[in-house]
């Protein structure tokens, strides 16, 4: 059993982070502005752009491994330099207090629209399925911050990899559990309806995630950070696109400046590749949308 700081646990992907950790024997203490009734955690209050302030909770922890979720959490929900500004600092205070309190581990969130999908100025994949070694090419704010922060994770395991594991993972659209049943998702409509409209999926490259294959990411993490590269980057989705046609038909009805490599998919496979998880983690996403998805009268026949 290990301590573990996760910043926003109270989140809609921390709160699946910290009940996998929990599931797990370690003793887990969130980070948020907020506190979450049933939480199976400590709850700490704490502003993490107050460098003193986190430093002082992490020095009072000393956490074996932090999990840094904490962040604007989606582009357009300040202003671009706002935005950069302030997923940046979280960062640059996050891993001072980690250095100082003697974390072993830190794992950032970052996330896929790194690849920049959706630029006005046009965008198209080299290949697909996305992976890891794709360029990145941010267009807004919050994109270029998450390439920050995966920059700043990169000096660290320059600067401290001798004495500390880092990695980051990119979580696609994270879907908690209780939004298969009809709760709202984070932009407001329903599970359903995204897969019933696929433009409202497009947006996103057709990509998801359940929150607790998220959060059993994080734990295999972990359990085996010290055993893969310093510093690892994984794209952490399901193996299946958000959508009932088949993937490449998607992509050509809805992301025609994809078209060009819309071939290299066959079936229902995701624009976004897990196997660097698989390979070094042992991980793989185990909640499907078509066997989670509660179809009501009204959703069996929008979704087919």
């Amino acid at each position: 059993m290990s301590r573990i700081i996760v910043t926003g646990g109270a989140g809609r992907l921390g709160r699946s982070v910290v009940a996998a950790l929990a599931a797990e024997g370690h003793e887990v203490t969130s980070l948020d502005r907020e506190a979450l009734d049933g939480l199976p955690a400590r709850q700490v209050a704490v502003d993490l752009l107050d460098a003193g302030a986190t430093s002082a909770v992490f020095s009072d922890i000393r956490p074996a491994a932090v999990v840094h979720l904490a962040a604007i959490a989606v582009p357009g929900a300040l202003p671009d330099p706002d935005t950069y500004r302030i997923n940046t600092q979280l960062v640059w205070s996050v891993l001072q207090a980690s250095l100082d309190a003697g974390a072993e581990k830190m794992l950032l969130a970052s996330s896929p629209t790194v690849m920049g999908y959706h630029s006005p100025s046009g965008w198209k994949p080299d290949y697909l399925p996305l992976d890891e070694d794709h360029p990145v090419a941010p267009w807004n704010g919050y994109g270029a911050s998450k390439v920050a922060m995966e920059q700043i994770v990169q000096m660290a395991v320059r600067q401290h990899g001798g004495r500390m594991s880092f990695g980051v993972f990119r979580p696609c659209y994270v879907i908690a559990p209780e939004e298969w049943a009809g709760a709202p998702t984070q932009q407001g409509h329903t599970v359903a309806e995204r897969i019933s409209d696929p433009a409202l999926s497009a947006v996103a490259l057709f990509n998801y995630v359940d929150a607790r294959d998220a959060g059993a990411f994080v734990a295999a993490w972990v359990e085996r950070a010290a055993d893969v590269p310093n510093g690892s980057t994984f794209f952490v989705g399901a193996p299946d696109a958000l959508c009932e046609s088949d993937t490449a038909t998607a992509i050509r009805s809805f992301l025609p400046a994809a078209a060009g490599a819309a071939d290299q998919l066959t079936g229902s496979q995701s624009m976004f590749s897990s196997a660097r998880a698989e390979e070094l983690l042992g991980w793989r996403a185990r909640h499907l949308w078509r066997d989670e998805l509660v179809r009501t009268p009204d959703t069996a026949g929008a979704t087919g």
